[in-house]
């Protein structure tokens, strides 16, 4: 049973990892869009800010996917499984097709679709999921209506200003909006592998009270206490997943929205990173996906709403509207064939 549990951990990293390779797009997309950065220096940039924020912020997402969204009296080492093998297979889905859905709200979909599977719809925590779901709504339109704030106020602040230094000066300002951005990726994003993590932890802790030695650290006594080394591990396997990036959607990210100049790439980044830390300090797991796209619609639509090339933003939100619903589905077949295999 040790080695079972183990492996789960192992399958949550590979998630996280996942998560890293599938939402690098959100992190170097505008600053490979607006050539400020090559794609292979941006994801060093990226990935070493997702691993920073692992020193920089809280555990107060962690804790909400730990014990906020599903009853822990009903999670076992099934349930995450099924749990993880859902949100991965979606995200290999969307990856492969170069759509830039939420690895979050796969992850979401497929911790509930399994916790359904085993226990029907009681094991939901209504609370949870509630401000979990505004959020879907709110978190593009939070970083639209950032991005173009912040694009107007720029416009305002430089237009006396000739466009060849606006643009010198926001290549340079441009690394830092994405090193910002990058944070709240890492900090938001690696968060919710260490709750599933955690929750696995708590539903098997008498598998390991009284353990000695290494064995001793998988022993949690709340589903609170986010153990020292799940956070390293989280923030590493997030970070090396940006590393090695999700060029397909790279694409659609930094170019086919909308075009984006420099300061443009700023203010998207800027917004986005504003937006999520400030769901990050309240605990709840929102879509970086979502934020940066809203927020780069938010920009483009300062010039002229035909900027925005609406018709891909459009197949984005159906990726969206599908993400919760498809993982789950596909982490309770997960669940299913689980305990068929277990019998």
């Amino acid at each position: 049973m040790v080695a079972y549990i183990l492996a789960i951990i192992g399958v949550a990293f590979v998630f996280d990892f996942s998560n890293g390779f599938h939402d690098s797009a959100n992190s170097i997309a505008t600053v490979v869009g607006t050539r400020v950065l090559k794609p292979l220096p941006a994801v060093i940039w990226a990935a070493s800010f997702n691993f920073l924020a692992a020193f920089t912020v809280g555990t107060a997402v962690a804790r909400t996917m730990g014990k906020g969204m599903i009853d822990v009296a009903l999670v076992d080492p099934n349930v995450i499984l099924g749990a993880l093998l859902g949100a991965i297979a979606w995200n290999l889905i969307t990856w492969f097709f170069g759509l830039p859905s939420s690895s979050s709200h796969a992850l979401i979909g497929g911790y509930g679709g399994a916790a359904v599977a085993k226990a029907g719809m009681r094991a939901i925590i209504a609370a949870g999921w509630t401000k979990t779901l505004v959020f879907i709504v709110l978190s593009p339109l939070i970083g639209m209506a950032l991005g173009y704030s912040l694009m107007v106020l720029v416009m305002w602040t430089f237009h006396r200003v000739s466009p060849f230094r606006v643009d010198r000066f926001f290549r340079a300002a441009q690394l830092a909006s994405s090193a910002f951005f990058s944070l709240s990726h890492g900090a938001n994003d690696a968060q919710k592998t260490m709750g599933i993590v955690v929750g696995l932890l708590f539903s098997s802790r008498a598998l390991f009270a009284g353990q000695t030695g290494w064995m001793s650290h998988l022993y949690v006594t709340s589903a609170d206490h986010i153990p020292y080394w799940v956070e390293i591990l989280a923030y590493t396997a997030i970070a090396l997943g940006t590393l090695f990036g999700g060029w397909r959607i790279v694409h659609t990210m930094g170019s086919r929205i909308t075009k984006l100049r420099p300061v443009g790439g700023f203010c998207a980044e800027t917004a986005g990173a504003l937006s999520i830390f400030l769901a990050t300090g309240f605990g709840i797991p929102v879509s970086t996906t979502h934020t940066i796209t809203g927020a780069i619609m938010g920009v483009g639509a300062t010039t002229r709403l035909s900027a925005v090339r609406w018709g891909v933003a459009r197949s984005i939100v159906w990726g969206w509207i599908l993400t919760i619903p498809m993982s789950a589905l596909m982490a309770a077949a997960a669940w299913w064939l689980i305990q068929g295999l277990a019998r």
